[in-house]
């Protein structure tokens, strides 16, 4: 063999060795990594169940404090007096408590809440009260945005109301004690005119006209002790208030009707400016349009000829704001302290009774009457009585 074919023969098994070892160090590099990288691996695989076990405990003491609240929220439902009934977005009973199923029935959940309304609640004078039964309830609701029903909270007002009824009687008899004195001095002016005039009649000698004036003197005597015997009639009674839904635009109109030939005659300017809202009023049409009647004429009675009475109304904050202004000479502030007052009057005709009647009828729906006065500047008597909308009171008889 040659010396070039030997050579050529060594240098093949030498350039394998180095390609073997090669392959060898690359494998040995990759092995390297591999368990550098399943090292990193397991540690972050530590690390995640680490924080996964962290995330568990977290999460399982947010359920137990949650379960905790919603086991007190459950309880205190359960204690509550007042009744909580939860609507669903189809006005379907979801949930109610046991004092709100007390009030309307036990088959409350899963019930149609207009349907049961319709069935169960009774409207009274009060925009937000209802009758069920012997009860009286106040409800109020609460919208819940992120399910679209609503929350309704029921309260038994049936003792606050019984309450305010007697607190209102007790203070008219208090006022009738307090009046007894004025009464007698009231009664006795008339009465004693009328036995005068009663007793002139008797005189054989009289002549037929001043017989005829006399008996006319001695009747006029006797109305007037029998408007001031009614007026006290019903101051002491108080005024039977309704259930009647009154309508406030037709309402202000029939009293400006009614005043307005009065003001003609005295030749006094008559201004109505209404503004109601489509305001409801409920109660007693009757007692209510007698007691601004009652303001009505009292403003005319202290305008002069050119005067002028205002009748304005508008709604502020769910009431019906009713105002009576006039062009007069005013109250003075003594008098204005006294104005409601049983028998206390500025004109020399007057009972007195007018303003406290009105008073009364008033608060007994749920008003008051705020007077603003100065001497020269003329006199405003505000009415405020609690309101709804005609829309949304006839939604919630149906």
């Amino acid at each position: 063999m040659s010396e070039v074919a030997q050579n050529a023969a060594g240098e093949a098994p030498a350039g394998k060795a180095q390609e073997l070892q090669r392959a060898f160090d690359v494998f040995n590099q990759v092995s390297l990594e591999l368990a550098q990288a399943y090292a990193g691996l397991q540690a972050r695989v530590e690390s995640l169940t680490a924080e996964l076990a962290t995330a568990n405990g977290e999460l399982r003491r947010q359920y137990q404090e949650k379960e905790a609240l919603s086991e007190r929220l459950s309880l205190l439902l359960a204690a509550l007096p007042a009744g909580v009934v939860v609507l669903d977005s189809r006005d379907r009973v979801s949930e109610a408590n046991p004092a709100a199923q007390s009030m309307l029935g036990d088959a409350l959940p899963g019930a149609d809440w207009s349907a049961l309304a319709h069935s169960r609640l009774v409207a009274t004078e009060a925009p937000e009260e209802w009758q069920v039964d012997a009860r009286r309830v106040a409800i109020a609701e609460s919208a819940l945005d992120s399910a679209g029903g609503r929350i309704l909270l029921i309260h038994d007002v049936t003792v606050a109301h019984r309450l305010k009824a007697d607190l209102e009687r007790n203070q008219r008899l208090a006022a009738m004690g307090e009046m007894a004195a004025s009464l007698a001095h009231q009664l006795r002016t008339p009465l004693a005119t009328a036995l005068l005039y009663s007793a002139n009649l008797a005189q054989p000698e009289l002549a037929e006209a001043a017989r005829l004036r006399f008996a006319g003197k001695a009747t006029e005597q006797l109305r007037r002790l029998e408007r001031l015997i009614q007026d006290v009639l019903l101051f002491a009674r108080g005024e039977s208030i309704g259930r009647e839904a009154i309508d406030a635009a037709p309402w202000l109109a029939e009293a400006a009707q009614t005043l307005e030939p009065l003001c003609a005659e005295k030749g006094v300017v008559l201004s109505v400016v209404v503004d109601d809202g489509d305001s409801i009023i409920m109660g007693g049409r009757k007692a209510l349009s007698g007691a601004l009647l009652n303001l009505l004429e009292n403003a005319l009675q202290a305008c002069e000829r050119g005067g002028e009475v205002a009748l304005l109304a508008s709604v502020d904050d769910g009431r019906l704001r009713v105002a009576v202004r006039d062009t007069g000479p005013g109250i003075a502030p003594e008098a204005q302290a006294r104005i409601f007052e049983p028998f206390f009057t500025t004109r020399g005709q007057g009972t007195g009774l007018g303003l406290a009647i009105a008073l009364g009828v008033v608060r007994a729906h749920g008003g008051t009457i705020e007077v603003h006065s100065a001497p020269g500047a003329g006199s405003e008597f505000v009415m405020y009585l609690p309101a709804g909308v005609a829309a949304g009171l006839e939604t919630e008889r149906e």
